[in-house]
């Protein structure tokens, strides 16, 4: 997963607590679908510039060629490293800026909270019809009235299976170490993760904003700390295949990576633990303020085809919600990078990620700091 959470968060849901303040229902202010992309039939937006930005190495460039080439539309690649520096993007501009962007599912929550986030014409997307069912009832964002689902997946353990006596099976692994992962072993820093071993393996949510819970989880955090080698979010992968770590906190396709870069693909596994896990789901949602929102709709339902999802997935070796392109994608690929078989039923026996709100992410994010420092 190419996440990770907002230090912004704080003050994005202040924005988000103010402008629900404001609404003028129940539900919210809704924003207005595209008129002029969907009164009058098909929209010609051969032509037009597209601006989209997603997270690096996260989609082929071959992709962004098939759809101009189909299209005509102009496509403006950007990237951000984060949640947060999208998000920081976003606020910094009011919003505007981009016609479409790539965030982790609670985000979808903060955007639409802002008013940033359109409302999804659905009538565009014929290829919605593609997502596995599940995918359209997330919590963050049910019915996906404000996005759709890009890819996802979950977190677990990867480790080297030749370096270990034992294989792994519980988040216990990090707070008690054995001899052979004892200062070999990473856990991830970004703040909604790094706390995650420590709620799951003390039977709390991992949406828990209860501030008794969290101390709890800080303090077996912070003892984990002292049998780990880092706090890792970027080369976990490769410590791992070099024999420099043992055993890692991992997203299931960065654990994949690990795999590209050992002799023996095999010795690296995941496995989610025994206490449960998270479902985490990277979305595509389209901006409010896009005066393109129809060549954005027709980009997400080319995402959705499963010829195009198909290239994705065997480039980033991260599944996607998506029934037909899961199909599609060559059998031999799912054999060598085996996180690509865990089903939607699998998945949906971890908890889905949603938005901590103010006081929950300013008591996570505290947290964060304090163990990190």
């Amino acid at each position: 997963m190419r996440q990770r959470f907002l230090r912004l968060a704080a003050l994005m849901s202040v924005a988000v607590l103010v402008l629900a303040a404001c609404g003028s229902d129940e539900g919210g202010e809704t924003p207005p679908v595209d008129d002029a992309a969907t009164s009058a039939g098909p929209v010609d937006i051969s032509g037009t510039t597209l601006t989209v930005s997603n997270w690096d190495l996260y989609m082929p460039k071959s992709v962004i060629k098939g759809f101009e080439e189909e299209t005509g539309v102009n496509v403006e690649y950007a990237l951000h490293t984060t949640n947060e520096d999208i998000m920081g993007k976003l606020t910094a501009a009011n919003g505007t800026g981009f016609d479409l962007v790539f965030v982790s599912g609670p985000f979808v929550q903060a955007l639409q909270g802002l008013g940033y986030a359109a409302e999804l014409d659905h009538s565009q997307i014929p290829n919605l019809a593609n997502l596995d069912p599940e995918a359209t009832q997330l919590a963050f964002d049910p019915g996906n009235t404000h996005s759709v689902p890009y890819t996802w997946g979950t977190t677990g353990i990867c480790y080297r299976s030749d370096l270990l006596s034992e294989t792994p099976s519980s988040w216990e692994a990090f707070h008690t170490a054995a001899a052979d992962t004892d200062q070999k072993m990473t856990m991830l820093g970004t703040d909604r993760w790094l706390l995650q071993p420590a709620l799951l393996s003390l039977g709390y949510s991992v949406n828990t904003t209860d501030p008794a819970e969290i101390d709890e989880a800080k303090a077996w955090t912070m003892e984990a700390k002292e049998n780990l080698l880092a706090f890792d979010d970027t080369t976990f992968y490769s410590k791992l295949a070099s024999g420099e770590a043992s055993l890692v906190h991992a997203w299931d396709g960065w654990c994949e990576y690990g795999r590209l870069e050992v002799k023996d693909p095999e010795t690296i596994q995941f496995v989610i633990p025994d206490e449960g896990s998270d479902l985490w789901v990277d979305t595509m949602v389209v901006l409010e303020a896009s005066e393109n929102k129809a060549a954005a709709h027709a980009f997400i339902d080319y995402i959705l085809r499963p010829d195009v999802g198909k290239s994705i997935v065997e480039f980033t070796f991260y599944k996607m919600p998506n029934a037909e392109v899961m199909a599609a994608v060559d059998p031999a690929v799912i054999e060598d990078y085996p996180t690509l078989a865990i089903s939607p039923a699998e998945l949906f026996e971890q908890e889905v990620q949603t938005d901590l709100g103010e006081e929950g992410t300013v008591l996570w994010s505290e947290a964060a700091t304090e163990i990190k420092a």
